[in-house]
């Protein structure tokens, strides 16, 4: 390992840093973002994320997911409302609380429906070996909490 990657790995990732990750990364799905633009918010090798349909991991596995929620999900909305950060000895892990607004459609229904639920989350976060920017390692809903009238997924 050479210095400079050392100093990296010791450099703490602050709370403006991941807070800019957290909007950053929610921004980009309510736009629908190129995946291009996705994948440099996540590692580059080992990412786990963990959703209550399915576990994907690697990029390709991200990408698997991210065109079947694309093609779902409409008029998306992500409300961050709380982080918490927790330093460990590898990574930081983060606790979020994102509020989810969706419409999705599925035929023949005459109608969309409405998703709107709080996603309680945790996210491991490193700093990149190759962009020395933070990134997702692994990104877990631990539960979602729906609101009254919500459509359920």
């Amino acid at each position: 390992m050479n210095t400079k990657s050392a100093e990296n790995e010791l450099k703490s990732i602050t709370e403006a840093e991941i807070r800019d990750l957290v909007t950053t990364w929610y921004h980009k799905l309510d736009v629908h973002a190129p995946l291009e633009e996705l994948t440099p918010l996540l590692v580059e090798d080992g990412l786990r994320m963990i959703f209550p349909e399915m576990t994907v991991e690697g990029l390709q596995g991200v990408q698997q997911w991210y065109e079947r929620v694309i093609n779902l999900f409409f008029d998306e909305v992500h409300t961050v409302k709380d982080i918490k950060l927790i330093p460990k000895a590898d990574c930081t892990e983060v606790k979020v609380i994102v509020k989810w607004e969706a419409s999705r459609w599925i035929p023949p229904a005459p109608r969309s429906e409405r998703i709107i639920l709080d996603a309680y989350q945790t996210w491991e976060v490193v700093r990149s070996s190759i962009s020395n920017q933070p990134v997702i390692l692994t990104y877990t809903v631990d539960y979602l909490s729906y609101y009254d009238r919500s459509a359920r997924l």
